[in-house]
């Protein structure tokens, strides 16, 4: 991977989108997509989008659910509310 991130304007992205792809596989860094002077857009990798964002929430959902049975260990559940409880957290784990 290279060190260095990489500029392009709109309309090269527009114009030459497989190549900007190509680019972006290929070195694996961040492109950054411009209009006139201001950056409007960043072009990242899958597996950064998983590892950045994907991931984390994730384990911020783990992180809550944990969090949850924690503050609740203490109270009694009824059939019904462990049934819920246990969907919701297989639902957050998926």
């Amino acid at each position: 991977m290279a060190d260095h991130i990489h500029t392009v304007n709109a309309l090269k992205v527009r114009n030459q989108f497989g190549e900007v792809l190509e680019l972006l596989e290929r070195d694996g860094c961040p492109i950054l997509v411009s209009k006139g002077r201001k950056v409007r857009a960043v072009l990242i990798t899958p597996e950064d989008f998983k590892s950045r964002f994907v991931d984390r929430l994730a384990d911020d959902a783990r992180q809550r659910m944990l969090e949850t049975i924690r503050s609740s260990r203490e109270a009694v559940l009824s059939g019904d509310q462990v049934d819920e409880a246990l969907r919701s957290l297989r639902g957050e784990l998926r």
